[in-house]
């Protein structure tokens, strides 16, 4: 049955990929897998240094959105943050701006983990911006060092970017008892998103006296369902944010949201990254929101976005979905897909 199951999955399978206005990760081409069931589409899109088992959950998140149901939202639509790359002060001003002007977010995620000249320089430009724009103090502030500073820089970087009000800085250290560390030296509330995603099992977790708030990823844990178990057992507050997923995968991290029915701005405005989309108009935020509902492939776009992926690299994305299918997904997501 397993086999048969994975051969379905790979009948509708479609690899595609999505240029990037920037390199954002490294990446300047997004690509992933759609798959189609009878509940819509799901996207498998793990990054190239996730292992395979780490990509089954990502394959669960996928399979889960084309093949099972969503808990009915508590909300139809939910506030977002935009982000803010490692660009310079000017072009982090500038896209501040739009940001605010043309999609109403007020809330702005910003990369750090580079010199801290260069990061404070970022984090005044957005500070000047919001508050040209919005008032001083309306608009909220949270950085994100993706794990990249030993315990010195980031208390030194959290000292001096605090200045500038910032809600929470997200992983500042790769290692648990280094966050411990700084979450004693410093004001900044801390948050954590890699410790969790990257967990050999995030259900096991327990991050009292680590953090404050946890950044809660839909795709890498497993999908919606998985994600509200987790939530339940983390007992803290929780921001939702997206995976550099077209606006179909995106689908899956706004129903996780809704559910939750959190007024707390996501981290679900990564369209606003990606120079092309799967479908014709892409789920940007309007009025700092974005709508809780499923999203499906436009044809035009979907065959544009086909067309990105040579030969080599559609053969590669189907055998990682298979590979990742027998790490882990097919005993957890077989069930859910049934008899085909």
């Amino acid at each position: 049955m397993p086999d048969q199951q994975l051969q379905a999955l790979l009948e509708t399978a479609v690899v595609f990929g999505l240029p990037m206005k920037r390199a954002f990760r490294g990446v300047m081409m997004r690509e992933g897998v759609l798959i189609k069931g009878p509940s819509g589409w799901g996207e498998f899109a793990p990054f190239d240094d996730y292992t395979d088992t780490a990509a089954s959950r990502w394959l669960d998140c996928a399979i889960e959105s084309a093949f099972g149901t969503w808990p009915e939202p508590k909300r139809e639509m939910v506030l977002v943050n935009a982000i803010i790359p490692g660009v310079g002060s000017a072009e982090a001003a500038a896209l501040t701006r739009s940001a605010v002007l043309d999609n109403g977010c007020h809330c702005i995620k910003i990369k750090v983990g580079g010199t801290l000249a260069d990061d404070e320089a970022r984090v005044a430009a957005v500070r000047d911006v919001l508050d040209t724009a919005l008032g001083r103090g309306v608009g909220s502030i949270r950085i994100d060092a993706n794990a990249g500073w030993s315990v010195a820089e980031a208390v030194k970087a959290l000292r001096r970017l605090g200045e500038y009000g910032l809600e929470y800085v997200e992983q500042p250290c790769a290692d648990l008892a280094d966050v411990r560390q700084v979450r004693g030296q410093v004001s900044v509330p801390i948050a954590l998103d890699e410790a969790i995603r990257g967990a050999v099992d995030p259900a096991a977790l327990d991050l009292r006296g680590f953090a404050d708030i946890a950044i809660i990823k839909v795709a890498p844990l497993g999908g919606v369902r998985a994600s509200l178990r987790l939530v339940e057992q983390l007992a803290m507050p929780v921001v939702i944010s997206g995976s550099l997923d077209s606006s179909v995968g995106l689908a899956a991290a706004t129903a996780l949201a809704g559910a939750l029915g959190t007024t707390s701005a996501c981290g679900l405005g990564t369209g606003t990254l990606l120079a092309a989309d799967l479908v014709e108009q892409p789920v940007v935020p309007v009025g700092g929101m974005i709508k809780v509902e499923r999203v499906a492939p436009e044809l035009g776009a979907l065959m544009r976005a086909r067309d990105h992926i040579s030969c080599d690299r559609a053969i590669w994305w189907r055998a990682r979905l298979a590979a990742a299918w027998y790490a882990g997904s097919s005993k957890r997501t077989g069930p859910l897909i049934g008899s085909l």
